[in-house]
């Protein structure tokens, strides 16, 4: 079995004396996860570390083995990362969201999401609400998607406001109004790409999400949103991003 892919590394782990099973967000095989010999030596440490890109070749007897990689590198983000706080506890944070993927399940629409953020690091104003719309795709790949295009109550398209905390369907104004001490607000940049947040939409939009992959994903596995996030929102709020 052979196949050769682009993939973002999620992280990697020691195996033997100098070798490393590295974890990767691969284009079409999803998360894979590979041997890579002299993984920990002195050329290649540097390019298994989370956030980097690489070209990767996949080789194993049979499918279902774990299999060694060949690494080559494509981008290496490690000096972006490590140039500031945010950018460094954001990878952390994705990387953890990620692993909650299937092994070996194609995300291509969450691979290229996450390869645009890790583009765009050193950016907090447009990273903030990008990891928010990451979560959001993640719930729906996962199978716990917010349906955000119509009232819950009315079926209305337009002034779509609110969520339910119950339903994860969006409420509009009028009809939300009466329970909207109960509902979150809903921002427009979860509905629209062209939309322009603010300090009050990022916040709301990390309160949505972090309730329902709480609730949906993490809770039933026993886990709790990681450190990292609470971390990176910490950080983008010292850089002028006000999130809850």
């Amino acid at each position: 079995m052979q196949w050769t892919d682009d993939g973002i590394v999620l992280g990697v782990k020691r195996h033997g004396e100098s070798s490393a099973i590295a974890e990767l967000l691969t284009r079409d095989h999803g998360r894979h996860l590979g041997l890579v010999r002299g993984g920990f030596g002195s050329r290649l440490k540097p390019l298994l570390q989370a956030g980097n890109s690489v070209h990767a070749t996949w080789r194993a007897r049979l499918d279902e083995h774990l299999g060694h990689y060949t690494i080559e590198p494509l981008t290496v983000r490690t000096a972006a990362v490590f140039a500031a706080p945010h950018a460094v506890f954001g990878v952390t944070h994705l990387a953890a969201l990620t692993r909650l993927l299937p092994e070996r399940d194609p995300h291509p629409g969450l691979y290229r999401e996450l390869e645009a953020i890790l583009d765009d690091l050193d950016d907090v104003m447009r990273v903030a609400p990008r990891v928010a719309r990451y979560e959001l795709e993640l719930l729906g790949e996962l199978g716990f998607g917010l349906d955000l295009g119509s009232c819950a109550s009315t079926g209305s398209t337009l002034d779509l406001t609110y969520v339910s905390p119950k339903s994860g369907r969006a409420v509009s104004r009028d009809a939300g109004a009466p329970w909207r001490d109960a509902l979150f607000r809903l921002p427009a940049f979860l509905c629209a790409d062209d939309a322009v947040p603010n300090e009050t939409d990022v916040e709301d939009a990390f309160a949505i999400t972090g309730f329902f992959i709480t609730r949906h994903v993490l809770e039933p596995r026993g886990l709790s949103l990681p450190d990292a996030r609470a971390h990176f929102i910490a950080a983008i709020t010292r850089a002028g991003i006000r999130v809850a």
